[in-house]
This record gives structure tokens, C-alpha cells and sequence, in this order.
């Protein structure tokens, strides 16, 4: 049993929160806001971008349960999905690079466009960005619109390591989290590897969060 003497912070779920604990904050919710005009979109295709675990798949799930459509990892593209998204408005690739099969691809983005579908695709970076080689490819990437997922602000920061911690019957006071938040690198990636090793030194020692502890974990 984890020690729950220290108070575990409460914040409004119904405000902040958006399907399966999904949670807003200025740096994701143009995301959300662009996703739910659909299919009111300027470009019928679209390029989320955003750092590992900031979220990209969470908002495709959220996508899908609203709206008819089918999501696939780019680097599982094989030649049954041309036939298999015959069926759907939207079609979702998620965690594009240049490993991706290029002709395959191009493939994929000429049936969507002659069947008038709608197609989002998830990378980390801009997909014009990314290195390919076909020309007609680039070209057509081009026209996608781009939307950013924005660096975790201290409200979306502080909401990720309470909810996560709070998960874990991890718990821990307020003014720690404020002292952590003050120190920690704002990356998604960051955060997550923090919240690990809280909840693996948590375990160890069956002991509650102190300042020792964060300090040890941020490596002061």
C-alpha cells in the first residue's frame, strides 16, 4: 500500500478534460477545435505534427468516434489497404517518415483524392519536411494544411503529472509539482520519463514523494 498522507490535487474533469481524459489547454485545442468543424475543413488534407506522446493518436481516437473513418500506421502501408478504405470518408496515417513504401504512398493519396475522402496524417515533423524522393510526392504533400501541436504549457504540464501520478495512487503535494514544473524541459517525452521513474522510485521505496526524491529524479 502507497503511503497517502500528502495531498492529491483536484482539478475540474468535465472542463479540462475532452474523451478519455484527454486534456485541453492552449497548446492542443486549435487541434480539436479544427478536427470537430469537420467536414467544414479549407484542405481535405491535413498534417498534424507533433513530438512523441504529445498526443497525436489520442486526438485521432477522439476523431474517429465521431466520424466515419479508418486508421492505419504508415510504416504497416501494405497494397490491401488501397482496397480496404473504399468504404470510409476519412482516412488516418499515422507516424508518417520516409520509410514509408513511396510509391504506395502516392498511391494512397491519388485514390483519396479521385474518391473526394478526407485524410489526416500524423508525423513529428512537417511532412513537407521529410526526405523522399519521389518528385510527383512532394509535390503533392504540398497541399496538405499543416497544424501544430504546440510545447506543453505549465497548465497542460501540471494536468499530464497529476492525472499520470494520480493514476499511479502516486500522491504528492502541490508545491512539488510547482517546484517541479519550474525545472523539468518542457517536452511530452520529458514528462513521461519523469513520471516513470517517480512512480518505479515510489514502488521501490514505499515511501511518499518528498523534495528529495524530485530533486534525485530531475537529477539536481
Amino acid at each position: 500500500m502507497r503511503d497517502t498522507d500528502q495531498t492529491i490535487i483536484k482539478f475540474d474533469h468535465d472542463k479540462n478534460f475532452e474523451d478519455d481524459d484527454f486534456f485541453l489547454s492552449k497548446s492542443n485545442k486549435h487541434i480539436l477545435e479544427f478536427l470537430n468543424t469537420w467536414p467544414k475543413w479549407e484542405r481535405k488534407f491535413v498534417n498534424i505534427i507533433g513530438e512523441e506522446l504529445s498526443g497525436k493518436t489520442h486526438l485521432m481516437n477522439i476523431f474517429l468516434k465521431r466520424n466515419r473513418g479508418i486508421k492505419f500506421d504508415a510504416n504497416s502501408l501494405k497494397n490491401f489497404h488501397l482496397k480496404k478504405i473504399k468504404i470510409y470518408d476519412n482516412i488516418i496515417l499515422e507516424n508518417l517518415t520516409n520509410a514509408i513504401d513511396e510509391n504506395l504512398f502516392y498511391s494512397l493519396l491519388n485514390i483519396i483524392e479521385q474518391d473526394n475522402k478526407y485524410m489526416i496524417i500524423t508525423s513529428s515533423k512537417p511532412i513537407v519536411y521529410i526526405d523522399f524522393i519521389l518528385e510527383d510526392l512532394k509535390s503533392r504533400l504540398k497541399n496538405f494544411l499543416l497544424l501544430n501541436i504546440e510545447k506543453p504549457d505549465d497548465e497542460l504540464m501540471f494536468a499530464i503529472l497529476l492525472k499520470n501520478l494520480s493514476d499511479r495512487q502516486i500522491s504528492i503535494d502541490k508545491k512539488l509539482i510547482d517546484y517541479t514544473l519550474k525545472r523539468i524541459e518542457r517536452s511530452y517525452r520529458k514528462i513521461y520519463n519523469f513520471i516513470y521513474k517517480i512512480d518505479q522510485l515510489s514502488l521501490k521505496r514505499k515511501k511518499s514523494i518528498d523534495l528529495k526524491i524530485i530533486k534525485e529524479v530531475l537529477g539536481e
